[in-house]
């Protein structure tokens, strides 16, 4: 329960509630439909690909560890976020407490920064087998694989954990306890408050650039390092890469998640030779 202060703001609230979709509450049990159905899917498209990668050892390579991690992750993701919008929409459950709060926002931004190292990981693969065919088992070993599944979710773990202490400690007063959103959402919450938010403003953009933005420069410009290896290969190469990167390249833009549209990324290694 908050505590009053004056002029309607409120200290320290201890639930907030979630306002869902302003303007459609009257249709708020048609739009969970879609959302569940997404779910679903996402469960059993993820679940399915974890499965098999598990089940066959044929399978147990870089490109494809990468990928059931992606999987494992989308999952994650999902659950953290659809649940509740179900609550929402469904079941007229729109409270939160404050700390289960930032704790949901923790979660999904650190899914979705693990998210973005794995396709900047898979990008570079891409890279290695196009430009560098013979080097991609040297480079890419188990313990490097190792490496990079630790660094891309120990990064966004830590980033995250400032943008929650700042809220904790700096932000008291707030001058509501609706949150304009069907989950938490880091600037969602730091709306709220009366106080001097540009600090958290502040890391909120630079956490935001260092997890996602490098993370999608560096992928572009990989996938751009990739295109003009095949444009300069000979002609009869060129058209047999082409449609493999291509393909590669549109599949993995492929939404998987039903709350965040996150690429599916599946290579054979077989095609790349």
């Amino acid at each position: 329960m908050a505590l009053p202060i004056t002029n309607g703001t409120l200290f320290m609230p201890f639930v907030l509630t979630f306002i869902g979709i302003p303007g459609l509450k009257s249709v708020r049990c048609w739009i969970g439909i879609p959302f569940c159905a997404m779910y679903i899917i996402a469960l059993i498209g993820n679940s399915l690909v974890l499965i098999i990668i598990k089940s066959e050892p044929s399978l147990q390579e870089p490109m494809y560890i990468f990928l059931a991690m992606l999987g494992a992750t989308d999952i994650s993701l999902s659950t953290s976020i659809v649940p509740k919008m179900l609550g929402i929409f469904w079941f007229h459950l729109p409270e939160i407490y404050f700390d289960a709060c930032l704790f949901q926002m923790w979660l999904i931004h650190t899914f979705q920064g693990i998210e973005s190292g794995i396709l900047l990981a898979m990008a570079l693969g891409c890279y290695v087998v196009i430009c560098y065919p013979l080097r991609h088992a040297m480079v890419f070993t188990r313990q490097l694989v190792t490496y990079i599944v630790v660094g891309v979710t120990l990064q966004p773990a830590i980033l995250v954990i400032p943008r929650l202490l700042l809220i904790k400690c700096r932000l008291k007063i707030y001058r509501t306890k609706l949150i304009s959103h069907t989950y938490c959402e880091h600037m969602a919450l730091v709306k709220l408050a009366t106080e001097d938010v540009y600090i958290n403003k502040f890391y909120g953009i630079l956490g935001a650039f260092i997890v996602g933005g490098l993370d999608f420069i560096f992928i572009t410009l990989t996938y751009i390092q990739v295109f003009i290896t095949v444009f300069h290969l000979p002609l009869k190469e060129i058209w047999i890469l082409y449609p493999i990167i291509c393909t590669h390249h549109l599949v993995q833009y492929l939404p998987t998640s039903p709350t965040n549209p996150q690429p599916l990324y599946l290579w054979d290694k077989d095609q790349a030779h």
